[in-house]
């Protein structure tokens, strides 16, 4: 029997804009049609970030449901993975002294409250740069613990994104050991954003492997690799027994000089997990690899009727 891969599609996130690529999609048809057009392609999670209708990056619980219901409306049944991460501009910075920033923590929390079966949980305090502004995460392990409490109340499934080992074997370790996430536990390795996110590792092989090698037992895991290492990164995941993770998220471009659209890396990444001789699992498939079957209340507010 061959392997299933998940094919997550990140199709939005939290920073870029369309004046860095024209087919990133912000408003909630542009991302429903997107997300509807990679599943049919092979995506069985969606991974989505909302956006006001001014682009700006926002965890506004309505806007996600309108995206989600779009989505469902649809016919697909994908899994849907909504962002507490926010971003990096629009609702989710306030000014602090010395000429910083924050990402609004309360703006986060606003993540988990629109239905969706799954959602980011970045158990990470980091230091960035994005627009001439230093900006701060901060998720000490108190708003790590109430973001995953929240979200075990609400049958939500996390998917923890982490960007060095000491994420995994610091937050994310201890937070599985308070039982917050019921196994197997997804973990999104980012990586390759080292320039920009203090604490955040270069992408390689050998630091993937280094990666793989800090996680929980019971863990399955996918690789962001920003930019031009998303598409080795998805390779070496899937050669080390990981799954797959594609969009514009993470990566503007389909080649150098050549900007992508969603459609196209769900695609090319499809292809290869088929050279590969492994099959890309369907939404059903995906929900039972992660224990999602197994959660009462799976798509509670998105059944598709």
């Amino acid at each position: 029997m061959k392997r299933k891969v998940i094919v997550t599609i990140a199709p939005t996130g939290g920073m870029a804009f369309k004046s860095q690529n024209p087919h990133l999609p912000t408003q909630p048809k542009e991302i429903a049609d997107d997300v509807v057009r990679c599943w049919q392609a092979g995506a069985s999670v969606a991974a989505i970030h909302a956006r006001r209708p001014d682009d700006g990056a926002t965890c506004n619980a309505a806007i996600y449901r309108e995206i989600n219901q779009r989505i469902r409306d649809a016919g697909c049944d994908i899994v849907l993975n909504n962002s507490t991460g926010g971003g990096v501009h629009g609702d989710m910075l306030r000014e602090l002294p010395g000429d910083r920033w924050e990402i609004l923590f309360e703006e986060r929390l606003k993540g988990m409250e629109a239905g969706a079966e799954m959602c980011t949980l970045d158990a990470t305090t980091l230091n960035l740069t994005f627009d001439g502004r230093e900006i701060l995460m901060d998720t000490p392990l108190s708003k790590g613990r109430a973001l995953a409490r929240g979200m075990k109340a609400r049958g939500i499934k996390p998917e923890w994104e982490v960007f060095s080992p000491a994420h995994v074997l610091q937050d994310v370790t201890t937070l599985i050991g308070e039982g917050l996430d019921d196994g197997p536990h997804f973990i999104n390795l980012v990586m390759n954003v080292h320039r920009s996110f203090q604490n955040a590792m270069p992408f390689s092989v050998r630091y993937l492997q280094q990666m793989v090698d800090t996680l929980p037992r019971g863990s399955i895991f996918c690789v962001s690799g920003i930019g031009p290492a998303q598409l080795e990164a998805n390779l070496a995941a899937l050669l080390l027994g990981g799954h797959a993770r594609v969009g514009l998220e993470d990566n503007l471009y389909y080649r150098q000089g050549e900007l992508a659209t969603n459609l196209q890396l769900t695609e090319r990444v499809v292809r290869l997990i088929r050279e590969l001789d492994m099959e890309p699992a369907s939404a059903a498939e995906a929900r039972e690899l992660m224990g999602l079957s197994r959660m009462s209340g799976a798509t509670p507010q998105f059944a598709l009727r």
